[in-house]
Order: C-alpha cells, then sequence, then structure tokens
C-alpha cells in the first residue's frame, strides 16, 4: 500500500485525507504526485473516477504561493460548472489546512461576489472559460503572477470549443509556469495544446483504477415507443439512475414522462439555471430524487458515487461521449449497469460504437436479457477498432418501419448550404462560459448545446415565426432533434428524416384540431405533410410552453 505521505505529501495535507478514511493512493496519484510535487509538467490520461482531482490538487496546494488582490497563483480550467463546483468543493478543505483560499467562477450566477473574492486575493481560481474571460475584460482579475495551470478534461473542452481561448487564457498567464493536463483521451487536439505550451511534459496514463467496480454494458433493441416504459423499469430495478439524452428540450421531455411513469426524476442541462442545476444534483446526491435526466454536456459534471445505473436513452454521437456518459456508474468500489437503447436503424451505429470502445456486446431483445450480468459485456472484451471521421455515420435511410424518405425541396426557409451556425454569447453548458467568436460554415445542426442561426428564422423570446423550425428560449438551439418541424439538417435525434406522422415517442399524431399527441404536442390538420395548412411544411408555427401548436 503507497500511502499520500509515502509519496511526499505534506502531513498538513494527508491529515485531513486521513480524517475521511482517504489513506492509500490510487494508481494515477500514485503516479502524478511525486513529478508534479518536483514541479514538471505533467500530461495525465485518467478516466473519470479515478482520483485525478487530487492527482494534481494536492501538489498544487502543497506549492501555490499567497497570492495578491486580483493576481491569483494558481488556476484551473474545467469546462462545466458543475466540474468546476466539484472540484472547488473538493480542495476548499484542503486549501484551509494550508492557508490558501480556492474560488469557483463560472456563469450562471452574478458577478459580484467573485469580484468581491477576487480583490480579496483568491489563491487558486477554478474556472470556466467563458466567465473567466468577461471578469478579465472588466479588470477585475488578471493571469499574469500564475505559476501553475492545470487543464483538467483538456479533451472535452476541446470538444465544446473552448480550445481558443483556452490558449488566449494560458498566454496571459506567467511564461515560466507549471502547466498540467489531464485527459479521458489524448487525441490530436490534447497533443497539440502538449507540444505548444508545455515543456517536456511527463507522461502517465492509467486505464482505469483497480479499485473500481465493472459496469456490465447492455445493448438493447426497442422500438421508439418503448424506451420510456423501459427506462422506468431499469430504474425500479437500479437506482439512483443517469438516463443521458442528446438534447435539452429531449432531457426535459423524458423526464416529465418519467414522472408520469411513476419515477421521481430531474432533468439538469444547459438550458436550466445554475440553482436549478444545483437544486436538481443535491437532490440526486441526497436520494430525494430516482433519476437525473441529463445531457451529454452535463456528463462531465456529474460526479457521484452509488450511480446504479446509466440509461442511454439516445445513442452518443461519439465512442468519447459513450464513455464518459457510462463513467457514472462503477465508481468507488461499486458495481453498476450501462444499458444503451438501439432502434431498428441504429444497428450499425451501435456495431461501430462497440467497436471503438472495446465492447463485444450482442444485440438482445429485453426481456431474454433483464440485467442478469451474464450477457453483458465489459470495456475491453475486444479489441478497440479506431472508425475514421470518427463518431456516427448519418445515413438517411427512412424511418425505423422501413419508409423511403420523403424527397426533399430547397426553399420553405430552409438553409440549403449557405446557413450559418453560429455560437453565442450563451456557452454549451448554458452559461455565459461560450467561447468567443467561434463560428462553423456547415448548414447541417451543431452536435454541441449552443445556439443555431440560419438566415431564414426570425426569432423573438417566446416564439420563432420560420417556415422551417420554431424554437423558444428553452430549446436545445443547436440539435436537430425534439423539434415537431423540420430542422435544419433534416434529421431526427436518429439522423433519419421524419417520414411517418408520428412523434418522436412513436405516438400517432392527430389529425383532428384540439388532440394531442403523446408527448404533449397539439396537432392540428395537416400533420407533417401539409404544403398549406400548416404542420411539416406550414407557413408559420408557433411553439407554446409544452409542445407545438401547428396551424390549420
Amino acid at each position: 500500500m503507497t500511502t499520500f505521505i509515502d509519496l511526499g505529501v505534506p502531513a498538513r495535507l494527508a491529515k485531513p485525507l486521513a480524517a475521511r478514511s482517504i489513506v492509500e493512493a490510487f494508481p494515477i496519484q500514485e503516479a502524478a504526485i511525486p513529478d508534479l510535487l518536483a514541479g514538471r509538467d505533467v500530461l495525465g490520461r485518467a478516466p473519470t473516477g479515478s482520483g485525478k482531482t487530487l492527482a494534481f490538487g494536492l501538489p498544487l496546494l502543497a506549492r501555490v504561493e499567497r497570492a495578491k488582490p486580483k493576481l491569483p497563483r494558481a488556476l484551473i480550467l474545467a469546462p462545466t460548472r458543475e466540474l468546476a463546483d466539484q472540484i472547488s468543493k473538493e480542495l476548499l478543505p484542503l486549501a484551509k489546512a494550508t492557508n490558501r483560499w480556492v474560488l469557483a467562477i463560472y456563469g450562471g450566477v452574478g458577478y459580484d461576489f467573485q469580484r468581491r473574492q477576487l480583490r480579496r486575493g483568491a489563491d487558486v481560481v477554478v474556472a470556466t472559460p467563458g466567465r473567466l474571460t468577461d471578469l478579465i475584460d472588466e479588470g477585475s482579475v488578471s493571469l499574469e503572477d500564475v505559476d501553475i495551470v492545470v487543464l483538467d478534461e483538456a479533451d472535452r473542452m476541446a470538444d465544446m470549443g473552448f480550445m481558443p481561448q483556452v490558449k488566449v487564457l494560458l498566454d496571459m498567464t506567467n511564461a515560466k509556469r507549471q502547466t498540467i493536463l489531464f485527459s479521458a483521451t489524448l487525441d490530436k487536439d490534447v497533443a497539440q495544446l502538449t507540444k505548444e505550451y508545455q515543456t517536456d511534459p511527463v507522461t502517465h496514463e492509467v486505464e482505469g483504477d483497480e479499485n473500481a467496480g465493472e459496469a456490465s454494458h447492455y445493448f438493447w433493441q426497442v422500438d421508439n415507443h418503448q424506451r420510456v416504459q423501459m427506462t422506468a423499469e431499469i430504474i425500479g430495478t437500479s437506482t439512483p439512475s443517469i438516463v443521458f439524452t442528446r438534447t435539452r428540450r429531449g432531457a426535459d421531455r423524458v423526464a416529465q414522462q418519467l414522472e408520469r411513469a411513476g419515477v421521481n426524476a430531474a432533468a439538469i442541462h444547459g438550458g436550466r439555471s445554475q440553482n436549478q442545476r444545483t437544486r436538481a444534483l443535491n437532490a440526486f446526491t441526497k436520494g430525494k430524487v430516482q433519476a437525473l435526466v441529463a445531457t451529454d454536456v452535463a456528463a462531465r459534471g456529474i460526479h457521484v458515487d452509488n450511480v446504479a445505473s446509466v440509461v442511454h436513452f439516445d445513442l452518443p454521437e461519439d465512442p468519447k461521449d459513450y464513455l464518459h456518459r457510462s463513467g457514472r456508474t462503477a465508481r468507488a468500489g461499486a458495481d453498476g449497469v450501462v444499458v444503451s437503447f438501439v432502434l431498428g436503424n441504429q444497428m450499425g451505429d451501435a456495431k461501430r460504437l462497440q467497436s471503438s470502445v472495446g465492447l463485444n456486446t450482442a444485440m438482445h431483445d429485453p426481456e431474454t436479457d433483464w440485467l442478469t450480468g451474464e450477457s453483458g459485456g465489459r470495456i475491453g472484451d475486444a479489441p478497440v477498432i479506431e472508425q475514421k471521421g470518427g463518431g456516427q455515420k448519418r445515413r438517411p435511410q427512412g424511418n425505423r418501419n422501413g419508409q423511403r424518405p420523403h424527397n426533399r425541396r430547397s426553399g420553405g426557409g430552409h438553409s440549403q448550404g449557405n446557413g450559418r451556425n453560429r455560437s453565442e454569447s450563451k456557452s454549451r453548458d448554458g452559461s455565459d462560459d461560450a467561447p468567443r467568436g467561434s463560428r462553423s460554415q456547415s448548414s447541417g445542426s451543431t452536435r454541441n448545446e449552443g445556439a443555431s442561426r440560419s438566415n431564414s428564422s426570425d426569432r423573438s423570446n417566446s416564439a420563432n415565426r420560420s417556415g422551417s423550425s420554431d424554437r423558444s428560449n428553452s430549446a436545445d438551439r443547436g440539435n436537430s432533434a425534439d423539434r415537431g418541424n423540420r430542422s435544419e439538417n433534416g434529421n431526427n435525434v436518429d439522423g433519419n428524416r421524419r417520414t411517418s406522422p408520428n412523434d418522436r415517442d412513436g405516438n400517432q399524431r392527430s389529425n383532428s384540431r384540439g388532440k394531442t399527441d403523446g408527448a404533449g404536442n397539439r396537432a392540428s390538420s395537416g400533420g407533417y405533410k401539409g404544403n398549406s395548412s400548416g404542420g411539416y411544411k406550414g407557413n408559420k408555427s408557433n411553439r407554446g410552453n409544452n409542445g407545438n401548436r401547428r396551424s390549420a
């Protein structure tokens, strides 16, 4: 057994850990702490739940100097509010033991408290890039004295488009700094960051924590309308549970449907205020909520032990998202189950996903494969096969019932290649932590939760009067799913064009005025294909708080 004292951690830091029965170092801590205490640059690859926060946090607190007002000495950058908050809470008791002060800075909350604490002199700042940039721009903080920098989950920051902003922030710090990168994957973006901003770094890679439990991975073939009931049954068997959807509106919808099915559920995503997100996470942590329904952005910020199951309600778009979602269970020595729902037209996507993460799990019917543990796969059962292009391939081959897709015509308010998806001041985690000025020229939808504008849309605070789409402030504007009308790239949540008069939950839409579908959307005559009577290609659609009202 290797203790923190054995690794050179000062007794004043080891003592509060011992009081919490944390004595033995995890593998990533044992590997990285000596080099970090020596002041070396370190590149660490370790999965979520492996103890990497203490791996960089203990050496940082042992070495950081006292700060002057507005001039912190150490900076930890994180991609999401939840992760920044979690890091600061974990380090704060240790910082007090060394007479240091840790301050969390992120969007979604007021500026005044953060400004006051910076004036007092915060020794360690844990921040999301957007809010930190705002405070720098207004003169509330300077990074010129920062001589220790940690980038936690650097790969996620690259995925979210933060890298240009991260580089600007790094350029503002002391040139003689110690630079520490931790990432679940060491892909090309992280490798480029290492090349530009680290000096002779020591690389430590840990595949997993030997004290962690093992998750059983299941892939179930289901019909669209079965997913909510199957999710409720999984939660009833294996709770607490985290359910992942691709979009904000999807998370809200699934949470509401689970509530109607008798499951206490709460949604957490970038469209909710920081207070709402904190309340939902606290309720889940305390057991008041059985299930947390989250988007991919929230996946990196949820660090809760004893999560019994993870449900991929929507298949993730790339292998990294699958690993990070699935990493919410089987933590701290516990076991867990991971269930992925696979629709009829997603078989190829699911098989490619398995190959990319080292799984070799057969597709099963839920009734013959009910979380027995016997047929569940394990990460590493099969060799990892890199997929060219990354992520799933989208094929407009029709819906799951085998119907042929409609021929699409240009016009009708759709952007046909000249649309512009633009990240506005709202960030992908719903705060003012967005990458500044990032733009994409693609006419398709973005995968992240950023805002999206097309040339054909005229957006107001409450509704969008466009011939092709409608959206409200709470909508997940960067995604193509969860819209009653045609999305910017014409694909539904499964990547297929809508061709049948069914909603996303498989419920038949009524063609008569006043009736509602299973998702709470009011449908008037015309359905999806009415050219002059509204619906799919209607000239005008108005969105209410709970769904879409189609003009007749």
